[in-house]
Parts: structure tokens; C-alpha cells; sequence
């Protein structure tokens, strides 16, 4: 029988992060500065990030090295394994062999911390005091939390007010490691206030978060704003799992056909599937898929245009697929895919037809995600789900074709503190949503105006 967990050793960790902005098919179009409509430059920046991040961030190398300091955090947990779902693959009756790159060994329980320790890091190293964050599950806030633990940095988030509710072991994980947790929005920020005054009962939303925690940066000489998805900086730190990937299946004698990762800003799917993409582009035929919920379609149904990250308007204007920075998503326990917009990389590349993107509902996900626990042994996060049910699709797909297919599954973290949600499941209390087409256009509709857009 094939070997069923592929690993590499320490020494064998990558010890450069991949830039994709130099080989993208195009250049990206630049980040606006919504009071004056100019590109931003470093200065626009330096309020909220340190310098090296903003370098990183808009960095033509292709190859970054990794601090060594860096390294030796990640070799608590990294090499992460790679592992071939012997027990899914019979149960589906299919001749694609299915792969698994494990990203739930980390002490947070995700692969968040390959960017958190690396921002910790260089925050630390120009001398800031204190980050400020927005967390949707919680995973973000919980990775971010060890990082300033371990760099005696303090550390506030703002998490979404309904992942708050239902996650409550998340906000315990982040406080055990030191930090300070607040429901957003909260009266603590004018942009926090602004949205209770009209909706009292406000469930959150990411991009209510992100304003809340830039606010708090931006009015704090002694702190700096963090954000775990979405900007190039954050993008490159996670592919460091790629990298592994492309090792681990040389070792296992395989060429990828596809992978399926979730996408809610764009960082998990990013670092596992980027250092495939000039792969893609150079004519191999690999299918990357990016995996969405249907009750927040930004790849599958949102407008290529320039928008704001967050809600209240305080973050540079991105070009990206976005439903709108005042669409509130509906409460679904995938918290960390509650995002109006997307990476600009990851869009562009979506736009180009490179990376394909695919909507699925909330019941159907976790019913992928008992099916592969039920098999496999592992219980994935709500976030992971969709990519399970996006990669069992494809191998079912496989079985009645008659198609042998290598496909891996970018399994970005366990789902131990969603059991609320999986006991909602069991219990048939789940609901699908599909965002109705009328808010959307009506979100949409609030866009700014960009002529480049």
C-alpha cells in the first residue's frame, strides 16, 4: 500500500518565502487613497505597518528570505505533513488519489500562524508596543495572540460579534496567550458607534472589525495594525506551505491536477496554490480552485472594481472582486469566509481565468466534512469544508468519468472549537443561505467611483 503520511524533515523547510507579484500575468492596479484618489505610497502606509512589511508588500523579488529567528518558531510545528486519504478515496468508490496538506498542527490550530509570528516578528524588530487585529472565526486572533506571546508584544482584537457568540473557546485561546478580545463592533471606536447607532443588534462583520482595528492603530503612537489575509505581505508568508506541498509530492512521485482550497480573503488558498500558479501559466494543466459559501459569493458573484477593505472607509481603495464594503453576510459558522472582497493577487489571477472559483451551501459543506472525519479521522474547521466538499465533488466526477487524478486539499485548520456548529448540523438546525440578489446590487450599488476601475 502507498505511504499514507509524507513528510519532510527541518532541514528541508523552505527557507525563502515566493513573492508572486513579479509573475503575475499583469500588474496588479494600484492601491488608491480614497481622500485624494492618488496611488499610495510607503508614507500612506507607515501609520498602520512597519517598514518591512510595506516593502514586502510591494516587492518585486521573488524570493524573501525567512529570518532565521522566524525559522526556529516555525519548526515547532513546521515541516507539516502531507497525507493521502487512502480510507476517503474507497469510500468513494474513485481512481483519483486525494492528498491532504495538514495545516492544523500549529499551536493555534491553523496555518494563520505562518504570517501572525512572521508580523509579530517585524513589528517587534521597529520597536511597536501593541497590534491591533479584527479575527472573523477567531483563528486569525487566536494565531496573532501567540505571536505577540512569544515577542512580549501586546496584542487587541476586534472580533466579529457573532463568531464571538458562537466561538466562544476561541476568544478563551486568545486571552490565555495574553490578548484582549472586545465583540465588534463595539463603543470603544467612532466606527464602531457609528454602525450600533444604526443597527443595535449588528451581528459584525469583518470589514466592521477591520475598521475598528485600523481606527485603534491609527489613533495610537504605540500601535500598529495587523491584518492575516488579503495584502501581498501576508500572501507571501503563507507559501511556505505551497513550497512544502511541491516537495512532498515529488517525494511521493505525483504531479498535481488540482487543488481545492477555501477562500475568504484569500491567504490559506494563496500560500498553498501560488507557487503552482507560473506552473499553470507555463502551460501545465493543473486546475486551482478556490472554494466559497454561497452566502457570501464574492469570487462567484461580486463586481471587479476598486473598493474599500472596510466598512467604514478608512483603508486604501483595492481593485478586487467585492460585494461591497457595507455587505453584511449572513451568520454562517464559516466566520473566517465572511469577507466582502478578496486578495487583489488572488483576483487578478480570477480574472485571467488562472484560478477558479466555486460557490457551495452551508449543509452540503459539513456533510463533505463528517464524510472525510468518518473516513479520515480528522475534523476539519467550517472554512475547510468547503474545499473537502469541493475536492469529493472532483473525485466522485473522476469515478464516473473513469479519470485518475492527483488532487489535494489545502485542509487549513480542525474544527474543535466549531463543535457548536457541527452539533447544529446533526441536530438539522443548520440553514443555507444565498444572499439575495437585491442586497447585493444594493451594496454594490455604494462602490465608489474610480476611473480606473
Amino acid at each position: 500500500m502507498e505511504e499514507t503520511r509524507i513528510m519532510l524533515s527541518e532541514k528541508e523547510m523552505p527557507q525563502q518565502w515566493y513573492n508572486i507579484l513579479p509573475d503575475l500575468p499583469e500588474p496588479l492596479s494600484p492601491p488608491i487613497n480614497p481622500g485624494t484618489g492618488e496611488p499610495i505610497g510607503p508614507e500612506d502606509l507607515a501609520p498602520i505597518f512597519p517598514m518591512e512589511l510595506i516593502k514586502q508588500e510591494v516587492s518585486q523579488e521573488r524570493w524573501i528570505e525567512i529570518p532565521d529567528e522566524i525559522q526556529r518558531i516555525y519548526r515547532l510545528w513546521r515541516p507539516s505533513p502531507l497525507y493521502r486519504a487512502h480510507r476517503l478515496e474507497k469510500e468513494l468508490g474513485t481512481p483519483a488519489r486525494i492528498y491532504y496538506k495538514n495545516e492544523s498542527f500549529s499551536p493555534p490550530g491553523s496555518h494563520k500562524p505562518n504570517t501572525a509570528i512572521a508580523q509579530a516578528y517585524y513589528n517587534k524588530q521597529e520597536g511597536v508596543e501593541r497590534i491591533c487585529t479584527e479575527t472573523g472565526a477567531g483563528q486569525w486572533g487566536s494565531a496573532l495572540s501567540f505571536g505577540c506571546c512569544l515577542f512580549g508584544l501586546k496584542c487587541t482584537v476586534y472580533m466579529v460579534r457573532i463568531s464571538y457568540e458562537q466561538k466562544p473557546y476561541r476568544k478563551m485561546l486568545m486571552q490565555s496567550w495574553g490578548a484582549e478580545v472586545y465583540p465588534s463592533p463595539t463603543n470603544m471606536t467612532k466606527s464602531g458607534q457609528s454602525i450600533l447607532e444604526k443597527d443595535p443588534e449588528s451581528p459584525g462583520s469583518l470589514g466592521i472589525a477591520i475598521s475598528e482595528a485600523v481606527e485603534d492603530a491609527a489613533t495610537h503612537e504605540e500601535a500598529k495594525y495587523s491584518l492575516g489575509s488579503v495584502l501581498n505581505h501576508v500572501l507571501l508568508h503563507q507559501t511556505i506551505v505551497g513550497l512544502e506541498l511541491k516537495e512532498q509530492l515529488k517525494l511521493a512521485g505525483e504531479e498535481l491536477d488540482a487543488l481545492f482550497g477555501c477562500v475568504g480573503g484569500g491567504s490559506n488558498f494563496a500560500g498553498q496554490s501560488y507557487p503552482f500558479v507560473k506552473d499553470k501559466m507555463d502551460g501545465k494543466d493543473i486546475d486551482l480552485i478556490a472554494c466559497e459559501p454561497k452566502a457570501c459569493p464574492t469570487l462567484t458573484r461580486g463586481l471587479y472594481r476598486y473598493d474599500h477593505g472596510d466598512t467604514a472607509g478608512l483603508t486604501p481603495l483595492m481593485k478586487m472582486y467585492t460585494l461591497g464594503h457595507s455587505f453584511v453576510p449572513p451568520p454562517i459558522h464559516a466566520g473566517g469566509l465572511r469577507y466582502h472582497g478578496d486578495a487583489p493577487t488572488l483576483c487578478l489571477l480570477v480574472d485571467k481565468g488562472i484560478i477558479e472559483p466555486r460557490a457551495y451551501h452551508q449543509n452540503e459543506v459539513f456533510e463533505a466534512a463528517l464524510k472525510f472525519a468518518r473516513t479520515e479521522g480528522s475534523l476539519c474547521a467550517p472554512e475547510t469544508a468547503h474545499c473537502i466538499k469541493g475536492a469529493i465533488d472532483e473525485a466522485v466526477k473522476c469515478k464516473e468519468i473513469g479519470e485518475e487524478k492527483c488532487i489535494v486539499i489545502a485542509y487549513s485548520g480542525h474544527g474543535f472549537f466549531d463543535l457548536g456548529a457541527y452539533e447544529k448540523y446533526l441536530a438539522n438546525q443548520l440553514e443555507d443561505y444565498e444572499y439575495p440578489e437585491e442586497l447585493i446590487k444594493q451594496a454594490l450599488s455604494e462602490l465608489p467611483e474610480i476611473k480606473d476601475a
